[in-house]
């Protein structure tokens, strides 16, 4: 149901606009004046307001400025029975939706809200189809420390090759963005990218998910599905944490890039696939070998060319622009004023341990971003990430 918040300090007028609004199946909350909207709003969400201009306290004109800052999409429609129409174009210059004299014309203010309404769910809708383009895209290597620096290159020269590429490091270091790169600097960029994640597919389900399966093949095969060897046919295959593959699945792999061929699961056809290869994982795959949980035959295969994503640990001085472009993300997608981070907070940033490599340093700009005031400052890190202040 659509929120609205009423900013009055006559309790009658409060009143009479929340009557007509609930009839109209509205959700109605109410505030007494600026001050006490701009407390609601940091607490509840709202899609429409309707405010006052003549209040104690804080007035609609100083409570809408805050409210542009705070929650600039939201459609504020401001009420008053002492304005005149230079009063009305202020209120529109400084981001009002629109103005209504009292009393107010009951259809016209129902209009209004329609249309404030339609306002919040057309930016609501934009701001997720925003999201599912960049979901597509495929982001910036952030960084210009010597390991970033090195990857960049490497990926420039090995990109336009067929080569197989093997991409090590630990959880959360990037590992899938140095493959799309790969993908998309190659002869093949204009197809597609299948991406696998080897260790979220249980050990009986992968062989079907990479080669497919022809229907019968098993109890709940109640029809022909295609796999991704198959769904990658002419583009790249990318094979996340590789390392938890099962073995019977891993020799499959090997023939298939032996011979280029595949078989479904159930079936006796074989398939040619033109595919490129990449492989990422975040073991020691030379001690799985060692430990008999890998084949090195597969791995000879997979690592023509070896590329090491290094943890944030080592790329500290890549931590300021990392915040910067995640402080810009963030700030975009919660539809905000970008924030300032401050050179203490940054440098406090620098001292943190992360053991969760740029994943854990995006989580953490988006905690600051919501738990910090007009700008991130150092207390803001010891508070919300260095537990008791110290690392």
């Amino acid at each position: 149901m659509p929120r609205i918040l009423i900013v009055d300090d006559e309790e009658a007028i409060r009143r009479t606009l929340r009557d007509i609004l609930e009839f109209e199946k509205y959700q109605v909350d109410e505030a007494r004046d600026g001050m006490e909207a701009v407390v609601k709003l940091k607490r509840e969400k709202y899609d429409v307001m309707i405010m006052d201009i003549k209040m104690p306290k804080m007035d609609g004109m100083e409570a809408l400025e805050r409210i542009q800052i705070l929650k600039p999409d939201l459609p504020v429609i401001m009420i008053s029975g002492h304005a005149n129409i230079d009063t009305a174009v202020e209120a529109v210059k400084k981001g009002a939706f629109d103005f209504i004299s009292k009393p107010p014309d009951l259809n016209r203010l129902l209009i209004t809200v329609r249309n404030a309404m339609d306002k919040s769910s057309l930016i609501t809708e934009t701001k997720v189809l925003k999201r599912k383009v960049n979901k597509f895209k495929t982001q910036e290597i952030i960084g210009e420390s010597e390991p970033i620096t090195k990857i960049k290159e490497t990926i420039d020269r090995v990109a336009p090759t067929e080569a197989r590429v093997l991409i090590t490091g630990s959880n959360g270091t990037g590992k899938e963005l140095v493959a799309r790169w790969v993908h998309e600097k190659s002869n093949r960029s204009k197809k597609p990218l299948i991406e696998v994640n080897c260790a979220a597919i249980p050990s009986e389900l992968i062989e079907s998910e990479l080669f497919g399966h022809e229907k019968g093949a098993f109890t709940s095969a109640h029809k022909q599905r295609i796999g991704k060897f198959e769904s990658a046919n002419g583009g790249t295959l990318f094979l996340d944490e590789i390392g938890d593959m099962s073995l019977s699945a891993q020799a499959k792999v090997l023939r298939a890039l032996q011979e280029s061929r595949i078989t479904r699961v159930g079936g006796d056809k074989e398939l040619k696939v033109d595919v490129r290869v990449l492989a990422a994982t975040n073991k020691d795959l030379r001690k799985e070998i060692a430990e008999g949980n890998f084949r090195e035959d597969l791995y000879h295969r997979l690592a023509v060319i070896i590329m090491h994503v290094p943890p944030l640990n080592e790329r500290r001085g890549d931590i300021p622009l990392l915040v910067e472009h995640f402080v810009k993300i963030v700030c975009d997608d919660y539809g905000m004023p970008r924030k300032k981070v401050t050179k203490e907070a940054l440098d406090a940033l620098k001292n943190v341990n992360w053991t969760g490599n740029i994943r854990e340093l995006r989580n953490v700009v988006e905690r600051l971003i919501i738990l910090s005031d007009k700008e991130i400052m150092e207390k803001d890190v010891l508070s919300y990430v260095i537990p008791g202040g110290k690392n």
